[in-house]
């Protein structure tokens, strides 16, 4: 066995700790298995990840794949420590986009690249992926770790997600929207994941520390109420779409309703949205009034409110339906007849 010389360089001295890698995948693999669903075949391990649409209990599918982040949604979790929900966040964007195409999300792959790996944070990361994976009746099947000396500050990282789901053909969404549908709005369940810029420099404004109280909710700190997850909807929607209720939904991401909506609406509909029609969240009240942000700014930012909009033929059995699920909605408005794809009545109030 040949004997390394005192001056003989290794991967470990340019930074990269191959048996942290290997903790961190075995730290992991009891939240991976426990993700399993029908079709999920082999382990974490692989070079690749094999999914049998088959024992899925698919005939005629179309896949649908996403990717996305959490933006610099990020830095709170990296600046207060808290790492527990971050992958909460980055499986609900991925997911939430799928099911709008009526897709149920079969499995989920996640990207972590850091610096220098610190094995106990990353590992609770993964651990909130894989609870939001459980939750979305979704296999995490694998992912890859990258560690980068020098391509990160010291105890930064960053994460991306893909996701794969499967519809059969006959039941994709968007399809039948017609004019006279109803749109009912699925609260969020705080700022999800975008606008994240914004919101850090309004706190920077107020002065006010990650652990200090949030004034809109004082009995958590404010990196706390900030970064709280984004809400799942995979099973409400697919509980609704399966009993044929829905004609199309818009994940309420980047862009608010305006930018949203309209991307699931065919040539020359249109949609009527009533101001105060739902409640806006007290963070957002909180946002606007500090960072003095325009109502026309925070709806093109932010979801103020609303996560998800269902867009339906029969309101009344899909408000009946989400309080079997123990859900709330809100009729906000309705498609119509129009060449302008996105109409508000009204402003909304964002005053305390």
């Amino acid at each position: 066995m040949t004997q390394s010389s005192p001056n003989s360089a290794s991967y470990r001295d340019a930074g990269v700790d191959i048996e942290a890698g290997d903790a961190l995948v075995e730290a992991i693999k009891p939240a991976a298995r426990a993700t399993d669903r029908p079709g999920t075949m082999g382990g974490l391990g692989g070079f690749g990840a094999l999914f049998d649409l088959k024992a899925a209990g698919f005939s005629d599918p179309v896949l649908v794949s996403c990717t996305d982040g959490v933006g610099t949604k990020l830095m709170i979790a990296i600046e207060s420590g808290q790492h527990d929900t971050i992958g909460i966040d980055l499986v609900a964007m991925c997911v939430n986009d799928l099911v709008v195409q009526g897709a149920q999300p079969l499995f989920f792959l996640d990207y972590l690249a850091t610096g220098k790996l610190a094995v106990p944070d990353a590992a609770r990361v993964v651990r909130g992926i894989a609870q939001a994976c459980k939750e979305s009746d979704c296999a995490l099947v694998g992912g890859e770790t990258a560690e980068m000396p020098g391509m990160y500050a010291p105890g930064h990282y960053d994460l991306a997600g893909f996701s794969v789901g499967a519809a059969e053909r006959s039941t994709l969404l968007p399809a039948g929207i017609t004019a006279g549908d109803t749109l009912i709005a699925l609260p969020s369940s705080g700022i999800h994941s975008n606008g994240y810029s914004l919101v850090r420099e309004i706190v920077r404004r107020s002065g006010l520390a990650w652990d200090a109280p949030a004034p809109f909710e004082p009995e958590s700190t404010l990196a706390e109420a900030l970064l709280r997850p984004t809400a799942l909807y995979v099973r409400t929607v697919m509980a609704l779409h399966r009993e044929g209720l829905l004609h199309g939904c818009a994940h309420i991401t980047g862009g608010g309703l305006p930018g949203n909506l309209p991307r699931v609406l065919p040539q020359g509909l249109g949609v009527e949205i009533e101001a105060g029609s739902w409640p806006i969240s007290p963070v957002f009240r909180w946002l606007a009034q500090t960072g003095n942000v325009t109502p026309e700014e925070m709806l093109r930012v932010f979801n103020n409110g609303v996560g998800m909009v269902l867009v339906t033929p029969e309101p009344e059995r899909v408000l009946a339906k989400l309080g079997e699920l123990g859900e709330t909605g809100h009729v906000i408005g309705r498609v119509v007849a129009s060449e302008t794809p996105y109409a508000l009545r009204g402003t909304p109030d964002f005053s305390a």
